[in-house]
């Protein structure tokens, strides 16, 4: 039990314990001044009664306080769920958003590794055909002046017989 409940219950017992002990006290009747008129009732039943009044009112403001603050408290839990349930799908959407972005930005990368990897096989292609004719023309014309150095020597008899031994 709560320490403040505890001590209303102790209050309660004590003033229930007060009445009992002097309950003939209560009960003796003595001239009340109503500011008006002059009446003859019991002075402690009076107390007692304005006690017991105002301690079912300060209830009802206790219960009124309570309902109001559970019944706000409902209506924050409320907001914030759907709060959270917009922020969840902004959330979503954000991701959502992102994969596209991601996948279109991995497809374009795709797409251009596929037109580099063409342009540079064509560029290899065009180069592995200029070094071969390169190659064959440097071979012709090797075979060329081998062929001209040949006919000069011949045509100054320098060159060498097969046949003839030296």
């Amino acid at each position: 039990m709560k320490t403040r409940t505890f001590l209303l219950v102790v209050i309660i017992a004590a003033v229930a314990a007060f009445v009992a002990l002097n309950w003939t006290s209560f009960l003796a009747p003595t001239t009340l001044s109503l500011g008006v008129t002059v009446v003859q009732a019991p002075l402690g039943l009076v107390m007692l009664g304005l006690l017991v009044f105002l301690t079912a009112l300060f209830l009802i403001f206790v219960v009124y306080l309570q309902t109001s603050f559970l019944i706000e408290a409902r209506r924050n839990a409320k907001e914030l769920q759907a709060k959270r349930e917009l922020a969840d799908k902004a959330e979503a959407s954000r991701l959502t958003e992102l994969r596209g972005y991601l996948e279109a930005e991995l497809q374009r990368q795709t797409d251009l590794d596929a037109e580099s990897r063409a342009a540079v096989l064509t560029r290899l292609d065009h180069l592995d055909h200029d070094l071969r004719s390169a190659v064959e023309q440097t071979g012709n014309i090797l075979s060329a002046y081998l062929d001209e150095l040949e006919d000069r020597l011949e045509r100054h008899g320098l060159a060498s017989r097969p046949d003839s031994s030296e």
